[in-house]
């Protein structure tokens, strides 16, 4: 790396404002879409009702964003390129940040690597416009326009075109262009966002998104079901919660919503996106306890509090945040959640349903159009069906015909059951137990459809929380070791588990400094045997180094309760009787999270009356 001769000494020079300026959009501009963010960005603190952005070749050729914000005057133009120029503070206070922007670096980075043009005008102002070329400042102009402010960037990266090559596809840019976008129209409802693609004279919209009015919930969620989908809102909790000044909203799916990866988690601090690994660790830690390890939860998240409790300077694109006091935010979003998801019961998403249908095989074609066969048939009344029931039923089976629209079989034969014995209504949110099949499916009728459960992993999943529950009231039995286990670590690690020593005391983990940089484990969780002290520290450190905390001994523990529930729960292949089919149906009610397992998958299915007409060709 070293290029001079070591008998030459080095000089120190300044640099040009050329040069310092695409240094500086070396930072902030990294592609199209970083140049796309800092515009309406820009736009939203000038107080946009309304933001249009023109892309075309992916954002390599043209970049325009057009908002209706307050404008600025023909004077301000100039100073606008200038770098560290800002209307948004004053300087004398650099945590009171209330708005997106506050360095003044965007303007002059990207006047510096492309062709930029801005046009503007302010309420009882003239338009005005003025160009920048490759970091040469021109003259300002008339412009024609209305209030509001025009951006137009060409050519990005012409000044400094090695970067070109290190741009993706013009198709890949794009998709991070309305990645970008879609980010910051998630905070802000009221505003709306519209993306065009106007390549070789094209003009597509990409994405749209209008204004959303109500309050707060309401404008979030509509603005949610714009950008994610009404799939995500259909099975996302509504979040609040607050603490000690900090305020945590959105909306967090049911652990059956979870994905592959984490792009459905979008974090926000004071309106701003953010990709800060303490939110993420507490994100996981919240769904440690419904998701395997491979499985993420999706969320739209917004913490907000007082602007000198976060810094939000430590980065130069402003994607990461520093807390003032990180333990307390993770505290609440990890709480917030998890009562969030117990406040679902046994509620599971709506696209196991939907999963379920598609899994079906639609009904050959056998019109000449090729549309499926559709039979128009009548409903018959209830009175209708009893007197159809006890006409047609054989004899000693019309008791059935008011009740049941089929019967549980028990494997031996037992007196017919009294009135107040019969099952629960169909109208209890998983119904009535009508049968058994494959000695593990249970089938139960709810008043609108029919709920097909699991019954092993339903059984494990009540069996685990209530050995969680027993665990959290009784604390968590610790074993002393006879002969304490030395671990080295260096002075740095020592003191980040010393750190986090209450917290591994109360899992059944004691650990105290032992001289130099050392730590002795004098206590380790009873409920895990024989354990290897030293690799588990070091990967309590592999955790606190990647997400800010460890949640790794609670991990521990809840696996050996998962794996204590999975044998102790009704096992697949047991034939159930009609009164304990209805009595774990009942019990699932009444427990949170029963409507997923231990790993996230769901425990039942249920599947709406219209959908199953549809799929025998009922109207």
């Amino acid at each position: 790396m070293n290029s001079h001769s070591p008998n030459m000494r080095p000089v120190i020079r300044q640099l040009d404002e050329a040069a310092v300026n695409r240094i500086a959009a070396g930072e902030v501009v990294e592609r199209p879409a970083s140049a796309v963010k800092e515009l309406v960005e820009n736009a939203i603190d000038a107080g946009a009702r309304r933001i249009t952005v023109d892309i075309a070749d992916g954002g390599k050729t043209l970049i325009r964003v057009t908002d209706d914000g307050c404008g600025m005057a023909p004077e301000d133009l100039p100073l606008a390129l200038s770098r560290h120029a800002t209307s948004k503070i004053d300087g004398s206070d650099l945590l009171a940040i209330h708005s997106f922007g506050f360095r003044g670096e965007a303007l002059p980075s990207l006047g510096a690597v492309g062709r930029l043009t801005i046009q503007s005008r302010a309420e009882g102002l003239d338009g005005a416009e003025i160009t920048v070329n490759g970091g040469v400042v021109g003259d300002i102009r008339p412009a024609a326009l209305n209030q509001g402010t025009v951006v137009t960037l060409r050519d990005l990266f012409f000044a400094t075109p090695a970067r070109l090559k290190f741009l993706r596809t013009d198709r890949a840019e794009m998709m991070a262009v309305a990645e970008g976008l879609k980010r910051l129209a998630m905070a802000e409802p009221s505003v709306g966002f519209t993306l065009r693609d106007v390549s070789e004279g094209r003009d597509r919209v990409s994405f749209r998104a209008d204004a959303v009015p109500g309050d707060l919930f309401d404008a979030l969620r509509g603005r949610l079901a714009q950008v994610l989908g009404a799939e995500f809102t259909d099975n996302a909790l509504p979040i609040d919660a607050e603490r000690d000044g900090f305020r945590l909203t959105g909306y967090a799916a049911l652990p059956t919503y979870s994905r592959g990866s984490s792009v459905a988690q979008h974090l926000f601090v004071n309106g701003r996106p953010v990709q800060d690994k303490l939110l993420y660790g507490a994100l996981r830690g919240a769904y440690a306890d419904f998701l395997s390890r491979d499985r993420h939860p999706a969320v739209a998240l917004f913490v907000d509090c007082a602007p000198h409790l976060v810094d939000v300077n430590v980065h130069p694109a402003k994607s990461e945040v520093r807390f003032r006091e990180p333990g307390l935010v993770r505290g609440l979003i990890v709480s917030a959640l998890r009562h969030g998801l117990a406040e679902a019961g046994h509620r599971a998403s709506t696209t196991v349903a939907g999963a379920t249908l598609g899994a079906f095989r639609p009904e050959p074609a056998a019109t000449p159009s090729g549309a499926p066969r559709v039979y128009q048939m009548d409903r018959p009344s209830a009175a209708a069906r009893s007197a159809a029931y006890a006409a047609q039923a054989p004899q000693g089976f019309s008791e059935f015909s008011g009740t049941y629209s089929g019967r549980v079989v028990d494997p031996a034969p037992a007196p017919a059951p009294a009135a107040e014995d019969r099952p629960e209504p169909r109208h209890l949110p998983l119904g009535a137990a009508r049968g058994q099949v494959h000695e593990n499916y249970i089938i139960a009728q709810t008043e609108d459809g029919v709920v097909i459960v699991d019954q092993h992993a339903a059984h494990e999943r009540l069996v685990y929380e209530k050995l969680k529950r027993q665990m959290a009231e009784r604390g968590v039995p610790a074993q002393a070791l006879l002969i304490p286990e030395i671990v080295e670590l260096s002075a740095e690690d020592q003191a980040r588990l010393l750190d986090i020593a209450d917290d591994l005391s109360r899992m059944g983990l004691t650990v105290e400094a032992f001289g130099g940089s050392a730590l002795a484990v004098r206590e380790t969780p009873a409920i895990l045997g024989e354990v290897n002290a030293t690799a588990l520290l070091r990967d309590i450190l592999d955790e606190l180094a990647d997400f800010g905390s460890s949640q790794l001994v609670q991990e521990k523990l809840e696996a050996i309760l998962s794996r204590v529930a999975c044998h102790g729960s009704i096992r697949s292949g047991r034939v159930m009787r009609a009164e304990e089919m209805n009595a774990l149906l009942r019990e699932m009610e009444a427990t949170p999270h029963s409507g997923q397992c231990n790993h996230g998958r769901p425990t039942y299915v249920e599947l709406k009356l219209s959908d199953i007409e549809r799929l025998f060709g009922r109207t």
